[in-house]
């Protein structure tokens, strides 16, 4: 498996320096049949991603967002990729820094594997449930991260820039927080992963390719993402869109 993630982590790579390099020159931006917007990089990035996973993993179904949009919806069995070549395209189209590309494997309706890449600042997070995950900037060496105790002065919690509501914005009033942040894209997952936030309450729309890489990423970190009724959420779901969902770090002592 481990061999299988270092091949994954430089498929994201690559798949960040093209968006980087379409974002260089200016990308298109068009709206997809359900209103959200979709660009060039968004494309490119997909269809690299789709090819050198085919190589890397022959035989695994790829479920990809904008081959999804495009009508290509491969049968998925136990065993199944699921990406987001550009997870935050209102963040890129904006400006912003917060954009991400996910790709996680999928077994038995559990995210096993998931490679996080943040384009603008070459990161790459990386997770393996069972073995552990890892952080790392440009070439310098991973560095193994942990999900945190919650402090004693109470949980940050990092929720969503673009898609907030009155909802979510209910739920943290409840909740003992210390402090809030937003933040865009599959990132908030791996503040969680990293130790540097406690709980991500995620009470809006979101499809699987969205949030499978960075469940990974929690997961193999100690932390975990559960449905409103506590049940883990799981992948491979009819529609492939999520429930309402809580990703937490570890709990509090």
């Amino acid at each position: 498996m481990t061999e299988l993630a270092d091949s994954i982590a430089l498929i994201a790579r690559a798949a960040a320096a093209e968006i980087l390099k379409i974002r260089a020159r200016g990308a298109t931006v068009r709206e997809k049949a359900d209103s959200s917007p979709v660009t060039d990089a968004d494309e490119a990035a997909n269809q690299l991603i789709v090819e050198r996973l085919a190589d890397a993993a022959p035989g695994i179904p790829i479920l990809a967002e904008e081959s999804v949009a495009a009508g290509d919806i491969p049968k998925v069995g136990r065993k199944f990729w699921l990406v987001d070549p550009l997870d935050g395209t209102r963040e890129f189209v904006a400006g912003r820094d917060e954009f991400t590309v996910n790709i996680a494997l999928i077994d038995e309706g559990h995210p096993v594997l998931g490679v996080v890449g943040v384009p603008v600042r070459d990161e790459i997070y990386l997770g393996i449930v069972g073995q552990g995950a890892w952080y790392a900037v440009g070439d310098q060496p991973r560095q193994e991260i942990h999900a945190r105790q919650v402090p004693g002065s109470g949980p940050v919690a990092v929720a969503t820039r673009s898609h907030g509501n009155a909802e979510t914005d209910a739920w943290l009033n409840k909740e003992n927080i210390s402090q809030s942040v937003r933040a865009g894209s599959s990132v908030k997952f791996c503040l969680l992963a990293a130790g540097k936030a406690d709980v991500y309450p995620r009470l809006g729309r979101t499809m699987e390719w969205d949030t499978a890489a960075g469940h990974a990423v929690l997961s193999a970190a100690g932390g975990s993402v559960k449905k409103l009724d506590g049940a883990d959420l799981l992948y491979g779901k009819s529609g492939y869109e999520n429930p309402h969902f809580i990703a937490r770090g570890q709990p509090s002592k």
